[in-house]
């Protein structure tokens, strides 16, 4: 069997006032925003750079620079969409996927169901193939002094026979 590991991270900064906080596909209610080049989802885009770390093809940033006006504001969705078509040429599909939401800031419980269902009909995956978790930092660091979230997704890419 043919498999893949990748994993990605990303990282942004609070302040973009008036913005819906988007994480996993879902709007999150919170008083700001992520300030970012598109949507800011966090949780997207460490999926989408560890499907291509997997598959050897960079990451979001070579795919969809934060220096292209056309991206500016993109729907962190869609962009997953165009790096799963990428893999479904390549043969490959998520065998599964685990991600690990860093932020102190809001409770991410009440949505992690939302998100979960989300991002398995985004990567066309059944949704016990997803998990998607929540820490903070205990205060410590740029998390823990709320001036930004983190995520780290790890996924399996498996090619068909």
């Amino acid at each position: 069997m043919n498999i893949r590991v990748g994993h990605g991270y990303d990282v942004h900064r609070w302040g973009a006032e008036n913005k819906p906080l988007m994480l996993g596909g879902v709007e999150v209610p919170h008083d700001d925003g992520l300030l970012a080049h598109s949507d800011g989802d966090v949780v997207l885009h460490a999926i989408s750079d560890a499907v291509l770390g997997a598959l050897g093809l960079g990451d979001i940033g070579r795919h969809f620079p934060d220096t292209d006006a056309q991206f500016a504001g993109a729907d962190s969705a869609g962009l997953l969409s165009h790096i799963m078509q990428l893999a479904s040429e390549r043969t490959f599909s998520v065998g599964n996927i685990d991600v690990t939401i860093v932020a102190q800031q809001p409770k991410m419980a009440p949505h992690i169901e939302a998100m979960r269902q989300r991002i398995a009909s985004l990567l066309s995956v059944a949704n016990d193939a997803v998990n998607v978790k929540a820490t903070t930092t205990e205060k410590l660091g740029f998390v823990g002094r709320n001036e930004g979230i983190a995520c780290h997704a790890v996924v399996l890419m498996v090619a068909s026979s």
